[in-house]
């Protein structure tokens, strides 16, 4: 029984200081910083935003993450993340996170973008192999449209994918 308190005790630390870098990768964010959740990639993993929109797709490259943090930025710059729920489960050689996190920012119109947004990630070792990212689409998509009304065309963009990163490298 000791052994076990034990491992319980170290897992509740683990778990603890892993919702504590969240916390610090969504401050960083909202500080413009998105180059430091893109350093937590591991060298192999999946990002998937579910949907048909401009910020959906799949993505396996820090490029096409890159481009697509830009893009995020490009349409709502003064986006913000507020992290309300972040649940963990496993140890550091597979950790799996849900969370749950209110995204809002102003839009051209006037208007104020506010949305929920839920995310599955798998990690090793602190480092994250898979992020699947689920939003109200139709708040999304409305507020998309508003900013491709306002005159930007990207709003209404293809998704950001692998194959888009290499078109845009090679011009």
């Amino acid at each position: 029984m000791e052994k076990a308190t034990h491992l319980f005790g170290r897992q509740f630390m683990y778990h603890r200081i892993v919702a504590a870098k969240l916390r610090k990768a969504f401050a960083d964010i909202n500080a413009g910083n998105w180059q430091s959740m893109v350093d937590t990639l591991a060298p192999d993993f999946t990002y998937v935003f579910y949907g048909e929109h401009a910020l959906s797709g799949e993505r396996h490259t820090v490029e096409a993450m890159s481009l697509w943090w830009q893009r995020v930025f490009r349409l709502i710059p003064d986006a913000g993340f507020e992290p309300l729920e972040i649940i963990i489960s496993g140890g550091p050689w597979m950790t799996k996170v849900a969370t749950r996190v209110r995204i809002g920012g102003p839009l051209p119109d006037g208007t104020r973008y506010d949305n929920i947004m839920t995310q599955f990630m798998h990690l090793k070792w602190g480092r994250i192999t898979e992020i699947h990212t689920l939003e109200d689409t139709v708040v999304l998509q409305r507020a998309l449209d508003s900013i491709a009304a306002s005159g930007n065309a990207e709003a209404h963009a293809e998704p950001i994918t692998d194959a888009y990163a290499r078109s845009v490298r090679q011009g």
